[in-house]
């Protein structure tokens, strides 16, 4: 059975026992989170698609750790001005494991 849920603005295909990257979260490292926002869950014709979530149904997911992404170069360059500008930009990631779907009974 897999779900699809909503965070950190952005949409995740999970099943059970998926490690993903995702959106900062504020949890430490061990601690059990749940996301509450599914849009579909089920599988086949079982599915239960939400509008614009499925009632009931829940993820649960453990924190794995806290680390950051890849750094982002933002280079600004005036061409005959003699004006350039670099800045750098790492964006910070949680890594969860899926433990449980939980879907509406």
């Amino acid at each position: 059975m897999f779900a699809v849920i909503k965070t950190g603005g952005k949409q995740y295909r999970v099943a059970a026992d998926d490690v993903l990257t995702i959106e900062k979260l504020e949890a430490t490292a061990g601690d059990t989170v749940e996301f509450t926002e599914v849009l579909v869950i089920g599988e086949g014709a079982d599915a239960a698609i939400g509008a614009p979530f499925v009632t009931g149904a829940s993820v649960k997911a453990e924190v794995v750790e806290h680390n950051r992404g890849k750094k982002v170069i933002a280079f600004k360059k005036r061409r005959r001005q003699n004006s350039k500008r670099s800045r750098g930009h790492r964006q910070h990631h949680t890594v969860v494991r899926i433990t449980d779907i939980v879907a509406a009974k």
